[in-house]
């Protein structure tokens, strides 16, 4: 399932605000089987985008991330 979300953690540069919530809105809409939300489901499509956005950029503030193995 969301073979199409790109992984966020590298060890080099940390995801941006915009790469956190384009991750939040695939996997929305796979999860939601919508593309785009209908007029009436827009409110409840954007806050659960704006919530696992959130838990999303909490996830990555809070990992360990080891150095890299050479």
């Amino acid at each position: 399932m969301c073979r199409n979300i790109v992984r966020l953690r590298d060890h080099d540069t940390p995801a941006t605000a915009a790469q956190i919530e384009a991750a939040a809105l695939q996997y929305v809409r796979k999860v939601s089987g919508y593309p785009r939300p209908s007029r009436a489901n827009r409110d409840v499509f954007d806050a659960a985008v704006a919530r696992i956005a959130e838990a999303t950029a909490d996830l990555l503030d809070s990992l360990v991330v080891l150095p890299p193995r050479r």
